[in-house]
């Protein structure tokens, strides 16, 4: 009986199975896997990596690979926030579209008319954050306050955010150039990654830090969890509500100035429009529950460059832009049914199943 005890715990791949079986990354994994292997069975030069001149003579890295990577960066940002929000409020933001434009407006406002310097850009992505965190507060006070079912109190905004948009540039949709702005949307010169990618390097850094070295993870997943316990316990569930509304807000502040320096204009209609469906969806495909508690941001990082891949892919297969929707619509009811408890369970039941036939066969 010991011999066969010390057999089962010297088995690392059986162990390494049953825990990953349990994982909340196994569907985002997989999911990922099965992307990259589709692609590298229809075209095995998708995922290359070119390396070419741009437009103003920059060397820069091209391809399928770095598509991906460049244009999921707002969706990872937002994604970040959305995480938060979901595990605190048991709940989702649906306004952070039209949250992301208003932000993305008054970056354009301070910018417009001006000698657009470093400093003026600093100050107008901090003025944005202020304006979008203030908005974004509005929801959360709804949401803590007055305990209004996050997605209902997200609907004010939802309904008004672009239109408020409109209004702060009076009514206009102002163009603004410059060789810093197409930096920071584009490419900074010597750098062949695209500036985007390494802003949500260091946001994804800055995060993980904030997490590692503060309680902050344990309390919101506490409120998140049990909201009386959690209160019982000294933290405060409505400050936390807050805060994660705060957070959001930076998050939103950030896509918004990133999207209008890509395209060197602010669109109020179509500035990250539908951001918040792909949010939500990242959130759930990583693995993390719609219902709040515990969260994996990595998960929810992987689920957006997920739902990237997966538009880069079917534009790769000539898929037209109107039938994209609909054909990410079925992958991603697939990808979530997989995810949900009743499947996670039987993975659960099987990943124990080889693992204890592995430890018998170990023990023979």
């Amino acid at each position: 009986m010991a011999d066969k005890s010390l057999a089962k715990s010297k088995n690392p791949f059986a162990e390494a199975l049953k825990n990953f079986a349990s994982s909340q990354l196994i569907i985002p994994v997989v999911a990922i896997l099965i992307l990259v292997i589709f692609n590298l069975i229809r075209d095995p030069s998708f995922f290359s990596i070119a390396i070419t001149k741009n437009n103003i003579g920059n060397t820069v890295l091209t391809g399928n690979l770095i598509s991906i990577l460049n244009g999921a960066s707002e969706l990872v940002i937002l994604a970040i926030g959305m995480t938060f929000v979901t595990s605190a409020t048991k709940g989702q933001d649906i306004s952070i579209g039209a949250s992301a434009a208003i932000a993305g407006s008054m970056f354009v406002k301070i910018l417009r008319g001006n000698n657009i310097t470093v400093p003026l850009i600093l100050l107008a992505v901090f003025v944005a954050i202020l304006v979008a965190i203030a908005f974004c507060l509005f929801n959360g006070l709804l949401i803590a306050k007055f305990n209004i079912q996050p997605m209902i109190a997200s609907l004010i905004l939802f309904t008004a955010g672009r239109p408020i948009a409109y209004w702060i540039n009076g009514g206009a949709t102002p163009n603004i150039e410059s060789p810093l702005l197409g930096a920071l949307g584009g490419f900074i010169p010597g750098i062949p990654i695209p500036t985007p990618i390494i802003i949500v390097i260091v946001f994804i850094a800055l995060t993980m830090l904030l997490l590692k070295f503060t309680n902050l993870r344990l309390y919101i997943q506490a409120v998140g969890i049990n909201e009386k316990a959690s209160k019982q316990n000294g933290i405060n569930p409505v400050f936390m509500k807050l805060l994660v509304f705060v957070i959001l807000g930076v998050c939103v502040a950030l896509a918004g100035s990133m999207n209008v320096c890509r395209i060197g204009l602010i669109n109020h209609e179509k500035i990250l429009l539908d951001i918040e469906m792909d949010a939500i969806l990242a959130v759930a495909i990583g693995g993390n529950s719609l219902g709040g508690g515990k969260f994996k941001l990595a998960g929810s990082i992987i689920g957006a460059y997920i739902i990237q891949a997966l538009t880069t892919t079917l534009y790769a297969m000539k898929v037209s832009s109107t039938d994209i929707k609909a054909y990410k619509a079925i992958v991603i009811i697939i990808i979530v049914v997989v995810g949900s408890p009743v499947v996670k369970g039987w993975f659960k039941k099987i990943g124990k199943m080889v693992s204890s036939k592995l430890s018998k066969v170990e023990a023979k």
